[in-house]
């Protein structure tokens, strides 16, 4: 099958809307009961990762695009919000958060941005450059999140006497 970017989106959206409609199961399910197959789901993706199976990446992110499909028509149906403010929301983000290519910051290496990112998200409210690590992620994730986002305000020694 040979169609734009566009057309291939708006297709998976109408058959979301439909299975929505049509589907017991589809109608069924809540953002409860999704959690822990989108869970799933995104391990499936690390796994094709960490294999470099780009048929299972594919695929894992077909997956995961449906989810968030899912999860929008979801937030539609509890007037919650709307597919359109999702993406535009990441849009907004995503300009917002590279200043250094839609304003006028310069950054000289990707140190500089990841240090630039981590000051914009507390301008944008965040508690601590240590905030935005999932409570549910798992322990030994969990603590590489925690110690890379330390890293990126000075918290990295050579050795152990540094500290």
């Amino acid at each position: 099958m040979n169609t734009k970017p566009g057309d291939a989106f708006l297709r998976l959206v109408g058959i979301m809307d439909e299975l929505r409609k049509k589907c017991p199961w589809d109608r069924k399910q809540t953002i409860q009961s999704l959690r822990q197959m989108t869970i799933e789901e995104t391990y499936e993706l690390a796994d094709a990762i960490t294999d470099e199976d780009w048929q299972g990446i594919k695929e894992e992110l077909g997956d995961l695009l449906l989810h968030i499909l899912f999860y929008s028509k979801i937030g539609e149906e509890k007037e919650k919000f709307i597919l359109e403010e999702v993406i535009n929301g990441i849009c907004e983000k995503l300009i917002a958060r590279h200043p250094h290519i839609y304003g006028n910051i310069k950054v000289n290496n990707e140190e500089d941005v990841k240090k630039n990112w981590e000051k914009l998200k507390l301008k944008e409210g965040k508690a601590s450059v240590l905030s935005g690590v999932p409570q549910s992620l798992p322990a030994t994730v969990k603590a590489m999140r925690l110690q890379e986002k330390a890293k990126q305000v000075g918290f990295e020694w050579d050795n152990k006497e540094q500290v």
